[in-house]
């Protein structure tokens, strides 16, 4: 049987380990797919150095158009990234009868209805396993080993860059922009760090995620974010005083009258698995009613992880290219036209524990007067500790009860105007994940 001749778009990181997989596992690669895949041409800006590493038996250009039309190729890997130039390759492709496997989880939460749609018009498979969690195979363990159960919740640490940062914040003691410092000269940051530290990565991710697990279109929009970049050391050491870590975390739960979707910092029990996931790992636990909860854990990022799960969809699609599209396994797990219609939650209607900080002067009554302010918005105090500031004022840690999100604002809102409060408050959500 003929091989699968591919066409490879961006040779950087992770385009650099899939060439690196298909060559040092390929007789392995051929057993499982039932025939060799081979990369044919690369499409890259610097073809001197990309002709250094394939040699000169594989077909090197900078024109990534002329690969997408090449009849002759049967698979498209866009490992190109941005949402500009992939789309349009991608859709070429989808319109050629290309299959495509795709790295680009920002591209995909903002355009995957549209590429989904598209392909499944053709008839042909769009594979993206590496676009979540690097080497974690979490979509096909979503899309088809849970497709028993009715997901319940999903939750995950799914950006290593800000898992890292948090990690040696905590175990060193260090202030946020001393550790990002630090991982931008390990390679665990970029020059640029918005994406990852604001939490904007994360929430490409989890969209996918909440589309696969629900049966909902994706919906990067409409998804909360907050990053980590405002965290102070004395809350992540609060949080350790009273049994929690902090996490950024993507957060998807099926509620009765919508869907959450959101990604921020968290409080979450220092003894529970995800609080121990540490360094640039990822992990991301997700309970089914009939299996209840299941943890997948690995590296998220990297060259050859990266290309470990891109590897995998060439032999998926390679397995399946001849069966009928209409019984392939759908893109996002459910069939497309029994996709469901539920509002995902504005975040003023999430209901969460707290995590409240805030510095008072140090005199009769305050405590009274906070408690009546969050008690008159519906919010019920779990614990607090004090704790002396200078001679005359005090810092307050309040953990609540589970509330909702639009009447902690409300009374903080009000809790910011009292004369004795002097500092803005701190607020972060408490994730009991039970």
């Amino acid at each position: 049987m003929k091989p699968i001749r591919v066409g490879l778009l961006g040779l950087g990181v992770v385009g650099s380990g899939v060439w690196t997989v298909l060559a040092q596992n390929r007789s392995e690669i051929a057993r499982r797919a039932g025939r060799t895949i081979e990369v044919v041409a690369i499409a890259v800006r610097d073809t001197a150095r990309a002709r250094l590493l394939v040699g000169p038996d594989v077909r090197v250009t900078e024109d990534a158009m002329a690969l997408v039309r090449d009849p002759d190729i049967d698979i498209i890997v866009e490992l190109i990234g941005g949402e500009t130039v992939a789309r349009t390759c991608i859709l070429e492709a989808i319109a050629q009868g290309k299959h495509v496997v795709t790295a680009n989880k920002a591209l995909l939460a903002a355009h995957g209805n549209e590429i989904f749609a598209a392909a499944h018009a053709r008839g042909v498979m769009v594979g993206f396993e590496a676009a979540v969690a690097g080497g974690i195979p979490i979509i096909k363990a979503i899309r088809e080993g849970l497709t028993a159960n009715r997901i319940q919740w999903l939750v995950g640490i799914i950006n290593g860059t800000t898992n890292f940062i948090l990690s040696e914040m905590r175990s060193r003691g260090l202030p946020f922009e001393e550790v990002l410092a630090q991982a931008q000269r390990l390679g665990y940051a970029e020059a640029d760090p918005t994406f990852d530290i604001e939490g904007v990565d994360a929430a490409h991710k989890l969209t996918l995620l909440a589309s696969l697990a629900f049966g909902i279109p994706v919906q990067f929009d409409k998804a909360y974010i907050e990053g980590i970049s405002h965290l102070a050391s004395e809350d992540i050491v609060h949080a350790e005083r009273l049994g929690y870590r902090i996490k950024l975390l993507g957060i998807t739960r099926h509620r009765p009258d919508g869907i959450e979707l959101r990604v921020h910092p968290a409080l979450i029990p220092a003894d529970c698995i995800l609080a121990n996931v540490e360094g640039a790992m990822n992990a991301v636990l997700v309970s089914g009613d009939a299996v209840g909860p299941t943890l997948y854990y690995g590296q998220g990022a990297g060259s050859l992880p990266t290309a470990s799960s891109v590897v995998a969809d060439l032999v998926d699609v390679t397995r399946l290219q001849m069966a009928d599209p209409e019984h392939r396994v759908p893109h996002l797990a459910f069939q497309p036209d029994a996709m469901a219609d539920i509002p995902v939650l504005d975040m003023a209607d999430v209901r969460t524990g707290y995590y409240l900080r805030l510095r008072v002067d140090d005199q009769p009554g305050v405590l009274a007067d906070l408690a009546r302010l969050l008690s008159d918005a519906g919010i019920s105090i779990g614990s607090m500790f004090q704790q002396p500031h200078g001679e005359h004022q005090a810092d307050i840690i309040f953990l609540t009860h589970e509330a909702r999100e639009g009447d902690v604002n409300r009374a903080l809102a009000l809790i910011s105007d009292l004369p004795f409060v002097r500092s803005s408050v701190t607020r972060l959500r408490v994730e009991e994940l039970n």
